[in-house]
């Protein structure tokens, strides 16, 4: 990308866009996950256990990107709500397992409604919303292992 100062404008930086279209989803699923009564990032941390049921707090803020400081309290509440369940690992009491229970499962039929109603209103094809899924997740791999460096 060459610097001119087109490359000031707000419309032409990347991340802004990618932080207002987040934004702009985040508020086209609000009125479907306060249906189900659940935030955003207790939404995802469901969608990764109905992946795969049983996780470790590690695990999961890896698959987040969520530190345990911000993951912990959050696991709690949805301890507390019964969708999930945490136990210590009974090889090595560091490692708290997390399991999602029937209630925390039941919700995934009903929670279809969330990435469909992105289907929907963007008004495009689900292989078109894919490869764009794609290529973000491409650019974050390589934003990622450059800043490692």
């Amino acid at each position: 990308m060459e610097t001119n100062e087109q490359n000031l404008k707000l419309g032409e930086h990347l991340c802004f866009s990618l932080y207002a279209c987040s934004r702009a989803i985040l508020r086209l699923y609000r009125p479907y996950l306060d249906e189900l009564e659940l935030t955003y990032p207790q939404y995802l941390v469901l969608v990764t256990l109905w992946e795969k049921e049983k996780s470790t707090i590690k695990e999961l803020g890896e698959a987040l990107d969520l530190d345990t400081g911000t993951l912990t309290p959050l696991l709690k509440r949805m301890e507390a709500a019964g969708l999930l369940e945490r136990h210590r690992d009974s090889a090595d009491e560091r490692v708290v397992n997390v399991l999602i229970t029937s209630k925390g499962k039941a919700l995934q039929e009903k929670a279809t409604c969330v990435p469909q109603s992105l289907l929907a209103a963007s008004d495009m094809e689900s292989e078109e919303l894919n490869r764009l899924n794609e290529t973000i997740l491409q650019l974050l791999e390589q934003v990622n292992a450059s800043s490692k460096k």
